[in-house]
């Protein structure tokens, strides 16, 4: 889930089925166990894959989720982005660096690095599409060292400067995950 209106609709779905919720947030929904049965997670998986949503079991693919979700608070909370990466996954997923980013590589084939890197190029794209706010301010937002630095990475992933990108007033973006 990566949206509020996942949390909505996933919330909405295991309410319909008669489940009571501990918690739904980002990535997790917490249910009453008593209540489990494999029938019942049969139900689950067929109502969570009917709004495009899938159960993790496995725990490692658990862990590159949570370290998904640590990725995209980094980038969008204007606090976090100050920090060091790694210690931010670290905190966030309390454990090693080195175990978060080699499970992430193997189930996502691409580094943490990257992966955050296209974060922060399509939160990039979201404030120029918006208008209202200067480069400089955009790349102090997204916890870019310079504009210099922002234009140039922003330039390696999409192919144009910031500035081309805001004058085509591009408004479909590729979601990140299909990149």
């Amino acid at each position: 889930m990566v949206c509020r209106h996942c949390v909505a609709a996933v919330a909405g779905a295991l309410s319909d089925m008669g489940f009571h919720t501990a918690e739904v947030r980002l990535g997790k929904a917490e249910i009453n166990a008593e209540e489990l049965t494999p029938d019942k997670y049969a139900e689950i998986d067929r109502r969570l894959n009917a709004l495009g949503f899938v159960r993790i079991q496995d725990p490692n693919t658990a862990i590159v989720e949570r370290a998904k979700l640590a990725v995209i608070d980094h980038v969008r909370n204007e606090t976090e982005c100050r920090k060091n990466l790694s210690a931010c996954m670290e905190e966030h997923l309390d454990m090693s660096y080195d175990v978060i980013s080699r499970l992430f590589s193997a189930k996502e084939g691409r580094t943490i690095e990257k992966y955050h890197i296209a974060q922060k190029i399509e939160r990039v794209k979201e404030l120029l599409d918006f208008g209202n706010l200067t480069l400089g301010e955009i790349a102090f937002r997204t916890g870019y060292s310079s504009t210099a630095h922002l234009s140039r990475q922003f330039k390696n992933a999409t192919g144009m400067t910031p500035t081309e990108y805001q004058r085509l007033n591009k408004s479909g973006r590729i979601e990140i995950d299909k990149v």
